[in-house]
């Protein structure tokens, strides 16, 4: 509501000095006397108050139209908001933190090349007076720079709108700090941060600024701007924000572009790839789904690598989880742990078909108890355990139980040389005299080709024929003795 009004001073003695001051609405006309003096202030200042509210107005539309939500927030309440300027980081930018001054809870180092750190945040508040009198109202803050560096970049938001001589100046704001950080500060790879116990003073920066903490040399004056805040709550914290916050922004940089699949031939958007991050291959998820599936449904968790051709990097599986869907993952997780298991010489199963808990051995024992059924057994024949007493069963009951063994696990009796033959008896015995006879490269070679579990089987059943054929058993104890001419089993 606009004032209007006219200065008094001869209409009486009372109202000498005073001037009225009418305000239209659209009933009536309220009409004031003030002082002369004030009435002059503010009739003087009405219009330069609509001016500084419109620039102020145009100056928050623009923000909004050019930068996203992620870099511009509006004050619901207040004409002001948050800024969120990330700084474009040279390639292969190394971050330090160094443990000598750290604070007792990390006395570690840590070191890494990032692309992206934590945002510099600016928040605001434009007063009445902006942008014709008054500056903005302002904190800095940031995770990874220094009180002193907070402190500096302030002053130089100060200088910036002194220079502006009374214009809008935030825009200039963020490109200062956008692109004009690193070089005012005088930072480069490698940057070390490092962590002290704080008030005004807590980073120590290799930027030619000494903080209180610094190590090189006498301590200079602190810089300290109440308006400079360090948002670290702990070493571990930060450390653990510079890379989320890296992660997260190369996976929004690499959701955003195109790619091309070497399996499909099309341009996918990486939102719709898989990137392989110790090869750097990326194909699209359609093509990695169809692959995986059909080695998960023929068991063969083992080799669910980069498709390109003589890669070994393997898929991780939260990659073949979002691939595949929790139906064909739970398969695929439980495969893969019972092929490490079998594995691993110290680990059977419970013998009872109930229950097949993998069953951990004691080193030079021959018990096993299941942690599921309590069930104590042999680990030798797999009946319940017999403590010193020789295990009760006849090697033709072993070999029965090998061959009942290898029909349950469903062991493919094929062999995967390019002709595809049968895995016929003759051949098991060439491969197995082939690799009894091999070296440690040759015998892992045989493994990959036929399977170790196969070819382990194959040696074992050498030693049951042997055994078969050159000895007899004890009659008293039933351990094997060998056949000789001239001894005899005492």
């Amino acid at each position: 509501m606009a004032a209007t009004g006219c200065f008094v001073q001869d209409v009486t003695k009372t109202f000498v000095g005073f001037a009225w001051l009418y305000y239209p609405t659209e009933t009536h006309m309220i009409i004031s006397i003030v002082p002369h003096q004030a009435a002059s202030i503010y009739l003087h200042r009405q219009p330069m108050a609509r001016e500084d509210k419109e620039a102020q107005e145009d100056e928050l539309l623009a923000l909004a139209s050019i930068y996203s939500e992620d870099e511009f927030k509006r004050s619901e309440t207040a004409p002001g908001g948050e800024i969120c300027v990330c700084l474009d980081l040279p390639p292969n930018f190394s971050v330090a933190i160094k443990g000598d001054c750290a604070s007792n809870e990390y006395m570690g180092s840590f070191e890494s090349i990032v692309s992206f750190l934590p945002p510099i945040i600016l928040n605001f508040e434009l007063p009445p007076g902006y942008p014709s009198t008054d500056p903005p109202a302002f904190t800095l803050s940031c995770k990874w720079l220094s009180p002193s560096q907070l402190a500096l970049l302030c002053q130089r938001l100060d200088d910036l709108w002194e220079e502006y001589a009374g214009g809008v100046v935030l825009f200039a704001w963020m490109q200062f700090l956008k692109e004009g950080t690193l070089e005012y500060l005088k930072i480069n790879s490698p940057y070390e941060i490092q962590v002290c116990e704080f008030g005004p003073q807590c980073i120590k920066n290799n930027s030619g600024i000494s903080d209180s903490c610094s190590a090189t040399g006498p301590a200079e004056a602190v810089i300290w701007d109440k308006r400079a805040i360090q948002d670290v709550e702990s070493v571990a914290a930060l450390i653990d924000c510079i890379l989320d916050f890296n992660e997260a922004q190369q996976k929004k940089c690499f959701d955003s572009k195109w790619y091309m699949c070497n399996i499909c031939f099309s341009e996918k958007v990486g939102s719709e790839c898989t990137h392989f991050k110790k090869c750097e291959h990326i194909y699209c998820n359609a093509c990695l789904k169809d692959y995986y599936t059909v080695q998960i449904q023929d068991g063969q968790v083992q080799a669910l690598n980069c498709p390109e051709p003589k890669c070994s990097s393997v898929a991780t599986p939260a990659q073949v989880k979002l691939l595949v869907g929790e139906e064909l993952f739970s398969r695929y997780d439980r495969l893969l742990l019972q092929s490490s298991l079998d594995l691993m010489a110290d680990v059977v199963y419970c013998p009872l078909l109930n229950c097949q808990t993998p069953v951990m051995l004691e080193p030079g024992g021959t018990m096993g108890i299941c942690s599921n059924c309590n069930y104590a057994f042999c680990t030798l024949c797999k009946m319940v355990y017999h403590g010193v007493a020789g295990c009760n069963i006849t090697t033709e009951k072993l070999v029965e139980e090998d061959l009942e063994e290898d029909q349950d696990e469903k062991l493919v009796e094929e062999d995967l040389e390019e002709d595809h033959d049968v895995f016929t008896p003759e051949k098991l015995i060439l491969v197995r005299e082939e690799y009894l006879e091999a070296d440690a490269a040759g015998k892992k070679l045989l493994e990959k080709r036929y399977g170790k579990h196969k070819i382990l089987k194959a040696v074992e059943r050498k030693s049951t024929e042997w055994l078969e054929t050159n000895t007899q058993q004890c009659p008293n104890c039933n351990a094997s003795i060998q056949v000789s001419p001239t001894l005899a089993c005492l």
